[in-house]
């Protein structure tokens, strides 16, 4: 009976100590959010339900919104130049959307915002934002009831499979630039620069050394 008590307690303490490592990993990458998220904007779309038809639809919206918004802005925008075009163009953006979406046979409303909400931790090609607060541009389509889609939209880093993609070297240097150092680095995931040495073929590229001839 002793034995089960003694095992009792241990378990539990480990899970204890198991939920309060996470606690405190959630509370770092939040803080970490909190102190990256004055340089960055994110773009959240909400399809109207879970099914196969809203989800493709979802997609389709968008790649649309995302071309447009960039095609208008150029590739130069900054961070306060792309937030004010979103304000400016709110209205226009969901039109285009919602006549958009006619044409492929749909009627629902789309409505478009700048908020401030919650997003998981998500992994762009080789960088991981955490989890944590940020502004975001929001597009709901019709009831905004299904599965969502982020991405990041200041620096440009959206991309139609985040998970596989390549962040442009331009908004690493955007990121780099506007955050500090130490915290760049937690949410790069750039590979170091490993350079790899055959000997064979040290062997075969190195140059005989002269020898010595006795004289005759």
């Amino acid at each position: 009976m002793k034995h089960r008590h003694d095992l009792f307690l241990c378990i539990t303490c480990l899970l204890i100590a198991f939920l309060l490592t996470l606690s405190d990993g959630r509370q770092k990458d939040e803080a970490l959010a909190a102190r990256i998220a004055p340089e960055i904007l994110r773009f959240h779309v909400l399809a109207n339900s879970d099914s196969t038809e809203d989800q493709t639809l979802k997609l389709k919206v968008r790649t649309m919104l995302l071309n447009s918004i960039y095609e208008d802005l150029g590739e130069n925008a900054s961070l306060e130049e792309t937030k004010d075009f979103v304000l400016t163009h709110t209205d226009s953006l969901e039109r285009k959307a919602e006549h958009y979406m006619k044409k492929l046979g749909y009627n629902y409303p789309a409505h478009m915002e700048l908020t401030n909400c919650y997003f998981p931790t998500k992994t762009y090609g080789d960088m991981v934002f955490p989890c944590g607060n940020y502004e975001a541009v929001r597009v709901k389509i019709g009831e905004g009831k299904g599965r969502n889609w982020w991405c990041v939209l200041y620096p440009p880093l959206c991309f139609t499979d985040s998970s596989y993609a390549v962040v442009p070297d331009a908004s690493k240097a955007i990121l780099k630039s506007s955050m500090d150092e130490s915290d760049y680095k937690l949410i790069s995931q750039e590979a170091p620069k490993i350079h790899i040495r055959f000997k064979l073929a040290d062997l075969l590229l190195k140059k005989p050394e002269p020898t010595a001839q006795n004289p005759q």
